[in-house]
């Protein structure tokens, strides 16, 4: 068994690879669910949706977001309905009785559907409004996302960190509270972050199936530490659990370099060196990393190293295997520190 965490694109990529290192059946992804958003009445979990799409082979990897090939007539119609009534477009949210009121998964972070800000294919909408449908029929995330996951015939075990509400929040240097989707969607990355909020995080708990996975070792992609992993290790006993238990984590940098997305600005916006040694000290619980070839970090913890860019399942399959280097010989490792019998 092994437990891959997943959130952005980084650890879905690798999940590409991750098939051929290790049985799918005996895989479980942990998904991060603070980037999601209430969006028109709608669930939307995009860090949920890019394994579940990537697992049922229709997501579009040109963008890493929403269905290849799908329309966007619902999506365009909201736009022009806006302009034609010359309604104030970009994201709006909604008021702030609005955003603790009614559906509690979907707390502070409601944004009305006028001229939606997030391009949501029809095919990607139907999986919104069938989540969003079983939830307000009584059902768990978890349990609506089994559904859904069984209904892209995935392999995997795929499941949100918690059934709780946990919304990622950007503090800009400019005194504004922006979703984490407004800033990285709406504003391009723009303005400078200040700090991160998880909020909800300490009220929220991980799922039992979130707790029997951390059992298992770990696999951390080469994902953002601070928006895919920072609201999960916000979690009680989220990172109490990863010390307890083998984990790997790829570097999504070589050296201060970072391979895409905002990573860079976000370590260094809530005071994190933007480099490996940077993920490094913000994985303390981390047993062993995989690093890039041309990365010059030298890191007091088990290092493999390998050509860490990857472009497509081949490159995912390399990675991968590095990892399971990694697990192999921290395991090693600790066998070789366990007293032996008769040991006093």
């Amino acid at each position: 068994m092994v437990t891959f965490l997943a959130g952005g694109t980084g650890t879905p990529k690798l999940l590409d690879g991750a098939a051929r290192v290790w049985d799918p059946a005996e895989t479980a992804v942990v998904a991060n669910t603070g980037d999601d958003v209430e969006l028109g009445g709608h669930l939307v979990c995009p860090d949920v949706d890019t394994v579940l799409f990537a697992g049922g082979g229709v997501l579009d990897r040109e963008t890493w977001w929403g269905i290849e090939g799908d329309t966007t007539a619902t999506h365009e119609e909201l736009g022009r309905l806006a302009d034609a009534a010359g309604l104030e477009t970009g994201p709006r949210y909604l008021d702030d009785d609005a955003q603790t009121a009614g559906r509690e998964i979907a707390r502070w972070r409601r944004f009305s559907a006028v001229a939606e800000f997030m391009e949501i294919g029809d095919r990607d909408r139907a999986v919104h409004l069938t989540r969003t449908s079983l939830l307000d029929e009584g059902h768990t995330l978890t349990e609506a996302i089994r559904v859904l996951a069984d209904a892209f015939d995935l392999d995997i075990d795929l499941l949100p960190m918690s059934d709780d509400p946990v919304a990622t929040l950007i503090h800009t240097e400019g005194g504004e509270t922006l979703h984490f989707q407004e800033y990285w969607v709406a504003r391009r990355g723009e303005p400078p972050v200040a700090d991160v909020e998880f909020r909800g995080a300490e009220d929220a708990e991980p799922t039992d199936a979130v707790r029997e996975s951390l059992a298992d070792p770990v696999v951390i992609g080469p994902s953002n530490p601070v928006t895919s992993l920072g609201p999960m290790l916000a979690l009680p006993g989220f990172e109490r659990a990863l010390r307890e238990t083998p984990v790997v984590a790829v570097s999504p940098f070589v050296g201060d370099e970072v391979f895409s997305g905002p990573a860079a600005d976000l370590m260094e916006g809530t005071g994190r060196e933007p480099s490996t040694a940077g993920v490094a000290a913000a994985y303390p619980f981390a047993d062993a990393f995989v690093l890039d070839e041309a990365d010059p970090t030298e890191l007091g913890r088990h290092v493999e190293r390998t050509d860490a860019r990857i472009d497509d399942a081949d490159d995912a399959e390399r990675v991968a295997r590095a990892c399971e280097r990694a697990l192999t010989a921290v395991a090693g490792d600790a066998a070789d520190a366990a007293p032996r019998e008769g040991a006093e």
